[in-house]
């Protein structure tokens, strides 16, 4: 059973997936992490996106993040193309930890673009993580150290929260610790029933 874990920028899903993880019979997979680390080590990735973006792309071997993400969250078009080259990889090597994992009760694929990427489908369940828009943009702002202007184009570049809770099946409302601790146990207990019935 594999579910699905989403949430705008600065709404906290990444450390919801977190609480997952205390779970000993639970598996997560955080898209985005696992990304970066793929784009600093894959050749075939980096080469190909040094063909799109340019040798400025990388320092060393270390994907450069903040010149990335200039290009991107400011085109459409260079957001999909950076997609078309990362996706493909990402979804190998997820393919590779579901295997790794099968004994596990359920895998969690964290992504803050499940929905944009179209691959919601894929998933049995799916959570969506909400918080509403001016504290994500109080977190983020603290945890990045940059502007409005940025974090807003970042924001625009995902879909709109609302739209991603219709589509849920699962909200986890993360505006304090002790509440979402509860919900993620919540989800926990029904998705572990789920697992049972499904088997």
């Amino acid at each position: 059973m594999i579910v699905g874990l989403t949430g705008g920028i600065g709404s906290g899903k990444t450390t919801v997936a977190k609480l997952f993880q205390q779970f000993n019979t639970v598996a997560v997979y955080i898209a985005d992490a696992e990304a970066k680390r793929i784009m600093n080590s894959d050749e075939v990735v980096q080469m190909e996106l040094i063909q799109a973006f340019g040798r400025e792309t990388f320092s060393g071997n270390q994907l450069n993040k903040e010149y990335v993400a200039n290009i991107v969250f400011h085109n459409k078009e260079k957001l999909e193309l950076l997609n078309s080259i990362v996706h493909p990889a990402v979804h190998k090597d997820f393919e590779n930890f579901v295997l790794k994992n099968a004994e596990k009760s359920y895998i969690i694929y964290e992504s803050a673009i499940l929905f944009e990427s179209k691959s919601s489908q894929k998933f049995d369940f799916l959570m969506t993580v909400f918080v509403p828009f001016e504290e994500r943009m109080r977190r983020v702002l603290k945890r990045d150290q940059t502007t409005r202007k940025s974090v807003l184009a970042r924001m625009n570049a995902q879909w709109r929260p609302d739209k991603k809770v219709m589509l849920s099946n699962y909200v986890i409302y993360n505006t304090t610790l002790e509440s979402t601790q509860k919900s993620v146990h919540h989800i926990h207990n029904i998705l572990t029933k789920k697992r049972t019935t499904i088997s």
